[in-house]
């Protein structure tokens, strides 16, 4: 009861202090960070909606460090971030590494940032399906499947695709890349077929991606925060207010101390075993 009621506490305090990171002054620019794989977009979609919703922002700079990830987070942040520039400049600034489901990200924002370094673009989707069967059959392992439709245990570790199985993912593989050409298309103001012939899966450097027309402008996340501020008629020097999702508080330590573990060990929420699409950069380690 006593750690129910310290977190519980925490987390009033936590809203407290966002909400006077936002004081009555001139209206500044709120920094949004996705940064690692992105597995869930919950925090990130909450604070856009806060930057909406307040008087104190007046434009917003998405800061994307991220390799991509599951499709489902990724879309819903794009939608959360077309909906702010409704009301709202949002300028987007990639930096090392902004691809595949970050760029998707990316994509809602007007105008588009990158390094001239920064690996973007990876437009695509991917599904890997393991196949264990040679390695079970040596082991003595056997499985008994028992379904009511055909298709049910498809993706079965435990035996190869039959070309039937194969067939129905690649079309969804293909359903599912369609939807993001044309999150591409709608979000850069570009023609699909323009988009098609980038989105091939492959990486981009920021100084090649603005020759593609995938980026607008080159240059580091200082500047993009003085283009959100011009975007808004903010005059002189450009307050930020940045929220980080999912950020520590100290009862994490002490929380994960008593058990013997590490806030790393139960507060990161990595991608889920099983079928999945995602877009996600090449040669990313999930594991």
């Amino acid at each position: 009861m006593l750690a129910l009621a310290v977190a519980g506490a925490v987390v009033v305090m936590r809203r407290l202090a966002d909400q006077a990171a936002l004081p009555f002054q001139s209206p500044g620019v709120g920094v949004v960070d996705v940064r690692g794989v992105i597995a869930d977009s919950d925090d990130v979609v909450e604070t856009l909606k806060r930057f909406r919703e307040s008087d104190s922002i007046a434009a917003v700079v998405m800061r994307v460090e991220s390799p991509g990830g599951a499709v489902g987070p990724a879309q819903e942040i794009y939608r959360a971030v077309r909906k702010l520039r409704e009301s709202k400049p949002v300028v987007a600034s990639l930096g090392n590494l902004a691809a595949s489901g970050g760029y998707y990200i990316a994509s809602a924002c007007h105008p588009i940032v990158a390094n001239p370094g920064t690996l973007t673009g990876s437009i695509g989707v991917i599904m890997s399906v393991r196949n264990v069967a040679e390695l079970v059959e040596w082991a003595g392992i056997h499985e008994t499947v028992i379904k009511s439709v055909p298709y049910k245990d498809i993706a079965n570790p435990m035996r190869a695709l039959t070309p039937e199985e194969q067939g129905i993912l690649q079309r969804m593989v293909d359903d599912v890349h369609g939807q993001f050409v044309s999150a591409v298309a709608v979000g850069r103001g570009m023609p699909e077929a323009t988009v098609r012939e980038v989105a091939d899966g492959r990486l981009y450097s920021g100084a090649q991606a603005l020759n593609v027309g995938l980026v607008d402008e080159l240059g580091g996340y200082e500047d993009a925060v003085a283009i959100a501020a011009r975007a808004a008629g903010v005059q002189g020097e450009p307050r930020t207010i940045r929220v980080r999702p999912g950020r520590r508080m100290w009862w994490a330590d002490w929380i994960g101390g008593a058990f013997g573990l590490k806030p790393s060990e139960w507060m990161v929420a990595p991608l889920p075993d099983g079928l999945q699409f995602l877009y996600l950069g090449a040669g990313t380690d999930l594991r």
